[in-house]
């Protein structure tokens, strides 16, 4: 598992590298002058040259890459003039709600996708294997934002168990409470589309590995269905399962 993890890790470098190499030449070859638009309406030509000097933009395309991607490296990942504040101060500002939402939204969707999914695998044909199905037809037909319109219909205008919109920080005055309150919706909406597709999973893997003989053996020992399934079935069926949670 960990070298499948550095592997992972590894291929992500050069694909970052090409990645920037694209976005780079597609701001600086899109039209337009960023030292015009800086400037304003009513700079002179040589103002405008003046800032053009001071961002580098006189340079190479290679040259002006380089600058970025040793400054990048640094931590230095440029100024917005739009807002007037740093780039890293902008993320930084946005990566406890973002992680809050990917994170919460991926623990929800595990906790319900994988239990369900193995359940529905030792109930094959029953009605949580049925109601799996509609899970993953709903999941993977509605979109997203449906979803989320439902939710806040049925939870935050019916009965105003829930905000609409808004974000509070988990160490704000209302605690972990508010931040929870906030963020369930968004969970719920995003975490059913990776429910139909992590339970799918865990019902093919489980299945597949009820079918094998050491689940036989197993039963033959006298050990209980519950061990079974968990410590046997679902522990050989973790890979693919886990694989999926990665990606």
């Amino acid at each position: 598992m960990l070298r499948f993890l550095i592997n992972r890790l590894l291929v992500v470098v050069p694909v970052l590298f090409v990645v920037s190499c694209v976005v780079f030449l597609i701001l600086r070859l899109a039209p337009g002058d960023p030292a015009a638009v800086i400037a304003g309406n009513s700079a002179t030509n040589a103002e405008i040259e003046q800032i053009r000097q001071s961002l580098g933009l006189d340079r190479s395309l290679p040259v002006q890459y380089g600058i970025w991607l040793g400054k990048a490296v640094q931590g230095d990942l440029g100024y917005s003039y739009f807002l007037n504040k740093p780039v890293s101060e902008l993320i930084a500002q946005r990566l406890e709600p973002t992680a809050s939402l990917a994170l919460g939204t991926l623990v929800l969707a595990v906790l319900l996708a994988v239990p369900l999914g193995t359940l529905a695998a030792w109930r094959m044909g029953g009605w949580i294997d049925r109601m799996l199905s509609l899970i993953s037809v709903a999941g993977f037909s509605v979109p997203v934002f449906v979803t989320g319109y439902v939710l806040i219909y049925l939870f935050a205008i019916r009965v105003d168990w829930l905000p609409v919109q808004g974000y509070e920080s988990w160490s704000g005055p209302g605690g972990v409470l508010a931040w929870a309150k906030h963020l369930i919706l968004p969970w719920l909406a995003l975490a059913i589309i990776y429910v139909a597709l992590i339970a799918r999973i865990t019902r093919a893997s489980v299945s597949e590995a009820l079918t094998e003989d050491f689940i036989r053996t197993a039963r033959a020992k006298g050990l209980s269905e519950s061990l079974v399934l968990m410590r046997h079935a679902l522990r050989n069926a973790a890979v693919p399962i886990v694989t999926v949670i990665g990606i």
